[in-house]
Order: structure tokens, then C-alpha cells, then sequence
């Protein structure tokens, strides 16, 4: 029996001469349970919930002693993904990783199985594929072949944990050219077989063609029968009901490359897909989360259409976040269409950078540069938090340094690549470590230094510490990125009111510029300071105006509304009374 032995498993791979005699103890493909392909529980979150059978412990004549893998691990090990889109974020960092093999692509879709036409969720990249070693590599516990710096996944688990939290069940087609040989491979990874036949240990049917002739020639690790065997297990329990079936799932693959094809996705709790491919043509959304934002105050879904919020339930949103660095020759194609990747950097207000040099025994020359600003919302969207990266992937979105309840740092968000520590398992975020403790510390001191510095640009009260360090040192300019905002004229005291338009800012309403922003804006240098701060001090004043104005018109429109709801009611009553007045007439 052909084993492969990983850090904390093994898994049995059906193509071996002595697998014979341990069949015949099995129930593993029983007529009585062919038509019945799906499991009792369809909810993730109770697959696992199911007592184990009797354990055959005894090792076959020749086989070694090991440790047994019991089918109930898989589900375990899955529940590392809390988050259906973590587990999804796995799969494509597989595809990326292919880029240094030559992927130009990865598509992502909804297909529906032949067996039942239920939904299954399609992973195909043209990378350099696997040969049958890699896919028995791929689809054991532990093994990973990634040793560059620059690959994302490098502990052998993802594919296992990432495919059994999406659904019960996952088929691989893979296609490759290595050493003057091209091969084509199939393997599943079955939980619903596994439960369904009572199976002890982890058993993956797989089958190889050599097709270096241009026709699938059988490649057989133990005997003809052993072979067939596979093929068998594979068709009863997959999508796919024939050889020629199986064989034209490598016609869009190409030359090499790989298809994944999960099915039997798993249900919520109400029995309804987790998965929502039916809201958005163009989308995958998490339909729990997608109805909890649907009870929400219009106030509060202004706010949730944010990016920050929208990738918890899109995956196009989270996609769109999840590379630093924008592919050059590579795509994310999601539905059929390719995601547009975002940096929110980009689109940050009076962004600057700070350098923090963390003290790391590994890497002397480790440095976390971060790009912080205001979101181009604020401050009518307060979104806070720093996207950290790792090795160009997005580990911990929109991380909250500071309580929900502190008001500095208010609409502030940050950037940065910590390749220093390392990330969890799940890769959703860093393992704890004194580093980790240390970065936080760092981002921490990073944002309320910046909001000391920047909190009045968008209409927020000058910190008062900063304004006594400005008036002691008047002839330090207030800027950002280099650009002069407000300065200390030599010879003159520092006034708040005077030169940062007010010592109590009223926020102006969406879409109203601020004189501050118009200073901003403004590059014509022979204007007069003095005169750019009267101008601020008038504007702010005409802001609260009409902050004043609103508040009264809205008086007035509930005044006219309570009007408008009296008339109709005497309308009704006066309708009603010449109704009665008719029927009266009538009867005399």
C-alpha cells in the first residue's frame, strides 16, 4: 500500500498490489448505497457531529503499523476556515503561486453537476499542472512542494482544509509535462464515500494517463485490477458516470494545467446553500451575511457599501483587496469576469508613509514601509484600520489597532507588507508572537501620531498637544506629502482660529468642500496665507448655516407632512359622511 506520511497524517492512496485484501473487508463501493450520494447533514458546521464505527486496527500481511487517519479529521481540520472566503482565498493562492510556472489565469464559477443539478464551484488555471507524484503530494496531509520565498502557501494543508470546507466532496483533473512525459491525473477527495462506507481511514481513489502518444494510455502503479478499482470508486461516487466523461473534463484544461470541481456544497443552517450565486450573475456572495445587511437602517447600509464591509459577504470585493502588487500577465477571472484589483492607497487623503524597522533575529534587514491616510469618505465614514499583507497577500483586512469606542484615529487607514511574521494556518490572520504584540504597538503609535497631525484637514478639532508643539515651534509647517497646508508666518504668534479655520469645526455636509480642502487644492503659491484663512473661517461659518438651514427645513418638512397627514384623514372622515349622506338618500 502506497503511503505517504505528512507532519501529522497519513492517507491511503488506492493503486497498490496489497490494497486487494483490505477491499474485501471494506463495504467501500456497495450497490445498496450507490444511488445515495449525498450526506444526512448537509450544514458544515454539523458534518462532523456522527459516531465512529468499529476500527480494524490490524495491519494487512507486510504493511507497517501507522497511524490512521479517520475520515472525521478531514471535517475537523476544515473547521480552521471559519470563514467560507478564507477557505476560497486558499484555492486561489494555489493559481497564483502557478504564475512562476507560466499561469496566466485562474477562473472561478458556478457549474452544475450531472449527477443531480446542484451547484458546484469551479477552480481552472493553465499553471504548470501536476504529475501523478504531485497530485498524490497535493492531495496527502502535510506535503508541500512550494520551497520559494515568494509562493504564499507552505504547509501542504490548504487544498485539503480550503476543499472540505466548501463542500463534502472535490474532484481534481490535472494535466503536465515533466521529464518528456505528458500525463493527465485524476484524484477525489470524497468525505460524503467515506462516511457513506464506513471507511476507518482516509482512502483517495486516483488514476493517471500517460498521454505523450496523444491518447490516455493507462499508468499503473500496482495491477490492471487495482486500476480499475479506482476508476470505479471515482465514477460511483463522482459527478461523472464514464471514462469518456472523466476524459473530456481535460479538454479545457489545455496543455497543462488544473480543474477543481467541488460539489455537494454545503447548507446553512435553514438548508439553504451557504454560497449565493443567484443575487449577482458576476458575484459569489455568503447569503447569511448578505440578509443580515438587508435588515439594516439605510444610515447603516450607506455605511456597510463600503469595501471594508462588502468583502465579508463578496467575494469579488475580497478578491479585488486580496494582492498587494497588481499581476502583470495574470487574471482572476471571477463568473466569467476578471476582477480589478484595488489598492485603497491609492485613494487615500493626504496619505504620507512611515518606516518601521522591527527587531527580528531572522532578518536584520526586515522594514514594514505603511501608507496611511483618510479614506475618501471621511469623516462621513469613519472606517479605521490597517490592511496588513504577507508576501503579498492580504492576512488581516482593516485591523483595528485601537477600541471601537476611541474617537481618534477616526477614518484613518493604513497599508502595509509585514513579510516578519507569520500568518495562521487559515492565513486570516498572524500567529501571536512578540512581534506581532510589538507591530501592533508600532501601528498603534503610527495612527494617532498621523491623527495628531491631520485630524483638522477633514473637519475634526485641532489636537490640542500638537497645537502647543506648533506654537512653540512656529516655524515648522503643517504639511503632508510635501504640500504646504497652514504655516507659521515668522513674527507671528500661532493662532488656532486664525490659521486652522476655527478651534471648533462644524462637519460639513457630504459633498461640501471645505475651505481646507480648497487650500489643498489650490497650487497658485501668490496668494496670501492671511487671505486663505479668513476665506476658511467664512466657509465654515456658511458650513454651519446651513447645518442650521437643514435642521430647519427638516422641521418644516415634518410639520408639512403632519399637515398633509390631517388633511387626508378629514377626507377620508368628509368622504365617508357624504358616502353615508348618498345611501341615506337613496333609501327614502
Amino acid at each position: 500500500m502506497s503511503k505517504f506520511v505528512g507532519n501529522h497524517a497519513v492517507l491511503d492512496i488506492l493503486d497498490s498490489d496489497d490494497e486487494d485484501d483490505n477491499r474485501q473487508s471494506r463495504p467501500e463501493v456497495q450497490n445498496n448505497v450507490a444511488d445515495d450520494r449525498r450526506l444526512e447533514n448537509r450544514s458544515f458546521w454539523k458534518a462532523g457531529a456522527f459516531e465512529i464505527g468499529p476500527t480494524k486496527w490490524n495491519p494487512s500481511q507486510g504493511e507497517l503499523e501507522h497511524a490512521r487517519v479517520h475520515p472525521k479529521f478531514l471535517h475537523s481540520n476544515a473547521t480552521s476556515h471559519k470563514w467560507a472566503f478564507g477557505a476560497i482565498a486558499e484555492l486561489l493562492d494555489n493559481a497564483v503561486d502557478e504564475v512562476n510556472n507560466g499561469a496566466t489565469f485562474v477562473k472561478v464559477d458556478r457549474i452544475y453537476s450531472k449527477n443531480d443539478n446542484s451547484p458546484a464551484l469551479l477552480f481552472l488555471d493553465d499553471g504548470g499542472g501536476m504529475d501523478p507524484d504531485g497530485i498524490r503530494k497535493c492531495m496527502s496531509l502535510g506535503y508541500s512542494t512550494k520551497t520559494s520565498n515568494t509562493t504564499i502557501g507552505q504547509y501542504g494543508n490548504g487544498f485539503k482544509t480550503s476543499t472540505m470546507r466548501l463542500g463534502a466532496d472535490v474532484i481534481v483533473f490535472s494535466r503536465a509535462y515533466r521529464n518528456g512525459r505528458a500525463t493527465q491525473s485524476v484524484g477525489l477527495l470524497s468525505y460524503t464515500f467515506l462516511r457513506k462506507t464506513g471507511q476507518d481511514d482516509v482512502i483517495v481513489p486516483m488514476i493517471d494517463f500517460d498521454i505523450s502518444r496523444h491518447w490516455p494510455e493507462p499508468i499503473l502503479y500496482g495491477t490492471q485490477e487495482d486500476w480499475s478499482a479506482n476508476l470505479k470508486t471515482i465514477l460511483e461516487w463522482s459527478p461523472f458516470t464514464s471514462k469518456d466523461d472523466l476524459v473530456q473534463q481535460f479538454e479545457d484544461i489545455g496543455s497543462h494545467g488544473t480543474k477543481i470541481i467541488i460539489y455537494n456544497l454545503w447548507l446553512n443552517d435553514e438548508g439553504i446553500y451557504e454560497l449565493n450565486f443567484d443575487e449577482d450573475d458576476e458575484d459569489i456572495k455568503l447569503r447569511d451575511e448578505t440578509a443580515r445587511l438587508a435588515k439594516l437602517s439605510k444610515k447603516a447600509a450607506d455605511t456597510q457599501a463600503h469595501i471594508s464591509y462588502r468583502l465579508l459577504h463578496s467575494l469579488r470585493a475580497y478578491a479585488s483587496m486580496l494582492y498587494l502588487r497588481k499581476f502583470k500577465n495574470f487574471k482572476i477571472i471571477l463568473r466569467g469576469k476578471p476582477i480589478e484589483q484595488y489598492n485603497i492607497a491609492d485613494d487615500l487623503k493626504f496619505s504620507k508613509t512611515a518606516i518601521y524597522k522591527p527587531h527580528v533575529s531572522s532578518s536584520n534587514q526586515a522594514v514594514a514601509e505603511t501608507t496611511l491616510g483618510f479614506i475618501k469618505e471621511a469623516p462621513a465614514i469613519g472606517v479605521t484600520g490597517f490592511n496588513v499583507y504577507h508576501k503579498n497577500r492580504l492576512i488581516r483586512p482593516f485591523w483595528k489597532v485601537t477600541g471601537d469606542g476611541h474617537s481618534k484615529g477616526y477614518g484613518i487607514v493604513g497599508v502595509l507588507e509585514a513579510n516578519f511574521i507569520e500568518p495562521a494556518h487559515d492565513k486570516q490572520d498572524f500567529e501571536r508572537s512578540s512581534v506581532f504584540s510589538k507591530l501592533e504597538s508600532k501601528l498603534k503609535q503610527m495612527q494617532m501620531e498621523y491623527w495628531r497631525q491631520h485630524c483638522h484637514l477633514i473637519g475634526h478639532q485641532p489636537d490640542p498637544s500638537y497645537v502647543r508643539k506648533l506654537q512653540k515651534t512656529s516655524s515648522v509647517p503643517l504639511q503632508t506629502q510635501g504640500e504646504p497646508l497652514v504655516q507659521s508666518i515668522p513674527g507671528r504668534e500661532f493662532n488656532p482660529r486664525r490659521d486652522l479655520g476655527g478651534s471648533q469645526m462644524a462637519r460639513p455636509p457630504p459633498g461640501f468642500q471645505t475651505g481646507l480642502d480648497q487650500e489643498v487644492a489650490c497650487t497658485d503659491d501668490s496668494r496670501a496665507i492671511d487671505e486663505i484663512c479668513d476665506e476658511n473661517i467664512q466657509l465654515f461659518m456658511r458650513c454651519e448655516q446651513y447645518v442650521q438651514k437643514e435642521t430647519e427645513l427638516k422641521a418644516t418638512v415634518e410639520d408639512l407632512e403632519k399637515q398633509v397627514a390631517d388633511t387626508k384623514r378629514k377626507c377620508a372622515e368628509l368622504s365617508s359622511r357624504v358616502e353615508l349622506l348618498r345611501r341615506q338618500k337613496l333609501l327614502k
